[in-house]
């Protein structure tokens, strides 16, 4: 089956917000035909993208829900877990996490949600405008307390027309993780400042594509950009 396929085939399932139990089992039985973990990946991703197309409007949220039943209804009808292809691990100081940022961002072909409590990493911001300018759709969630900070880049990217949401709160915004293509998920405790990759604090980043990972954090950067509208 391509991928034009099983678009359409999921694209059905999506029309009412909802996997009916006629759906959720005729999608179980196509995952059981499937003949391997890399077809079935497939799937996943493909799921991914019929979500990713339907949300034209943020508030949508029932679609997350739609994609987690899928997920799951997806991994049942084959084994019970299926391996990431991505699993890579970066640490600092030194050039290593601005790299790895760097190369994600180079590489996206769709779409760049961030979600990090500061960033005054010059090379990072360059990646990110530079991403927008090529018609990636770029969102970026960030602290209000730390997007007033001298050297931040949130002046930059509200200049360059990339949209972009602060808490308003008396507490800090204070994830680090970004969803690349809404299939890569980046996260750990590396703040993409300048001093993270100078200074000698011990720092780490993790790249997966697992979709049991990709979906949680999908979902609250979703909730997130939502409530910070």
């Amino acid at each position: 089956m391509n991928p034009q396929e099983i678009d359409a085939r999921l694209a059905r399932t999506l029309e009412d917000r909802r996997l009916s139990r006629s759906e959720r089992q005729d999608l179980g039985e196509f995952a059981a035909s499937l003949t391997s973990d890399a077809d079935r990946r497939v799937v996943l991703r493909r799921a991914f993208e019929v979500a990713r197309s339907a949300l034209t409007n943020p508030d949508d949220r029932s679609i997350v829900g739609w994609l987690e039943d899928v997920v799951r209804t997806v991994r049942e009808g084959g084994e019970a877990a299926v391996p990431s292809g991505l699993a890579e691990a970066h640490f600092s100081p030194g050039e290593e996490c601005p790299r790895a940022i760097a190369r994600l961002m180079d590489r996206a072909s769709r779409s760049v949600d961030v979600c990090v409590f500061t960033i005054t990493n010059d090379r990072l911001a360059d990646a990110l405008i530079a991403a927008h300018r090529r018609g990636i759709a770029v969102r970026i969630v960030t602290d209000d307390a730390k997007a007033e900070d001298l050297g931040s880049d949130v002046p930059r990217f509200e200049g360059a027309g990339i949209p972009l949401r602060v808490d308003r709160s008396p507490f800090h915004m204070h994830h680090k993780f970004a969803i690349f293509d809404g299939s890569k998920l980046l996260t750990g405790s590396y703040n993409w400042t300048r001093g993270a990759s100078r200074d000698n604090n011990e720092e780490n980043l993790v790249v997966v594509d697992d979709p049991r990972l990709v979906a949680p954090f999908a979902s609250t950067f979703e909730r997130l950009w939502e409530n910070l509208a």
